[in-house]
């Protein structure tokens, strides 16, 4: 069978015009590969810096990756979008414009007999319970309606702004990131029967294989560069050199 890809946490438009070039020819090449081998593509969050859908106007600058991601689907790729933390006011331009599915609280999937459970990992740390009020107020309809009165020039620096300050806040300043809290839910996840638990959040790239069951940590795009495929038998963590 085809190959399957997963990956999360890109960031698109994070840094400065030079490293987002040098990002985004990366992209744009995985995505090419993918094209040519793939049968589904799983992004898993935070493909995007920011991401918020105005009644007619999106963030400027992403358009040759939305462009690839629509020859995906022109090529009969099956995409799929899963909210992160960056990006959950994600709306329906993807799926409307682009035919992708957006999945806002993570997806159950089964590939050739096999049960994943997907979920970009945002608020599944014991310590993110500050988080976990944010996100129910930012997702609060009449809080991303008052919002969207601010006029995109004003309002997307401001949350680009927002989203650097949440970082800060999150980095683990070179250090690997403690991710027994997201083994713990996979662990959970198995029990109820999913072969597979794939999260992103955490930027740091981990692969732990319990007898049948894998639990991965996908990585990011800003250092890491790295993506699993799932050929039907075998998932892989692996590093884009493209």
């Amino acid at each position: 069978m085809a190959t399957t890809y997963f990956f999360s946490d890109v960031h698109l438009g994070m840094r400065n015009v030079k490293s987002e070039k040098i990002k985004e020819r990366k992209v744009l090449s995985f995505l090419d590969h993918v094209g040519r081998t793939g049968e589904r593509l799983f992004i898993v969050g935070d493909l995007f810096e920011f991401w918020f859908e105005y009644r007619t106007v999106i963030p400027r600058g992403h358009t040759r990756i939305l462009g690839a991601l629509s020859t995906l689907r022109d090529l009969g790729v099956e995409v799929h979008y899963i909210a992160g933390n960056h990006d959950f006011w994600v709306r329906d331009f993807l799926t409307v414009e682009l035919g992708i599915p957006i999945h806002v609280d993570g997806l159950d999937y089964t590939i050739n007999g096999k049960r994943f459970y997907l979920h970009h990992g945002d608020g599944i740390a014991k310590f993110d319970k500050g988080y976990r009020l944010m996100k129910r107020i930012f997702r609060y309809k009449p809080n991303i309606f008052l919002y969207s009165l601010l006029h995109p020039d004003i309002g997307i620096p401001l949350a680009k702004w927002v989203s650097g300050v949440s970082r800060n806040h999150t980095d683990t300043h070179g250090a690997p990131p403690d991710d027994r809290d997201y083994r713990e839910e996979a662990q959970k996840r198995f029990q109820e029967g999913y072969d597979y638990a794939i999260f992103g959040h955490l930027h740091s790239p981990n692969i732990q294989v319990y007898g049948e069951k894998t639990y991965v940590s996908l990585g990011d795009w800003i250092s890491h560069f790295t993506y699993a495929q799932f050929d039907g038998r075998e998932l892989q963590l692996l590093n884009w050199g493209g």
